[in-house]
């Protein structure tokens, strides 16, 4: 199954209409899927993964912010270190640029950042850098089974 199909299969399990976009325009940062998209910076969905230990956590934010990383160590309980993009093909099984909070190969803490909340919807990558699924934070909150947390400056 293709990384669209795999993400669209995640998504009409919950029955919420969410359909993934593909564009033949580059998506793989923030800067890129807003003009891609036609949309501000911030409301492209950056998902980023951290090691914290052995353990890997997903941040989504706003594309706009920065990660404050004392507020997510006070979160996550642990020193956090941007993963590899070796770690996020494994972890994740998305690529670098591409990387979707959800439909993961295996269960993963996902962290929704308060900076989401500044629009009425958001765009998270879809499993591939010429992709991205338009979604509220309540309905990326439902989809990861994600904390909605405030780590961003």
């Amino acid at each position: 199954m293709d990384p669209h199909e795999r993400v669209q299969a995640w998504l009409d399990r919950f029955g919420l209409g969410l359909k993934v976009i593909a564009t033949p325009s580059d998506t793989a940062t923030a800067e890129a899927a807003a003009a891609a998209l036609g949309k501000e910076v911030g409301q492209i969905a950056k998902s980023l993964l951290f090691r914290v230990g052995e353990e890997y956590v997903m941040v989504v934010a706003a594309g706009d912010v920065k990660i404050k990383l004392g507020a997510l160590k006070r979160v996550v309980g642990g020193k956090p270190r941007l993963a590899t993009a070796e770690e996020v093909r494994e972890i994740t099984g998305y690529p670098v640029g591409g990387v979707c909070p959800f439909a993961l190969p295996r269960p993963l803490r996902v962290l929704l950042d308060q900076s989401l909340a500044r629009f009425p919807v958001v765009y998270a990558a879809a499993g591939t850098p010429h992709s991205a699924v338009p979604v509220t934070l309540e309905q990326l909150a439902k989809i990861t089974g994600g904390e909605i947390v405030e780590i961003s400056a």
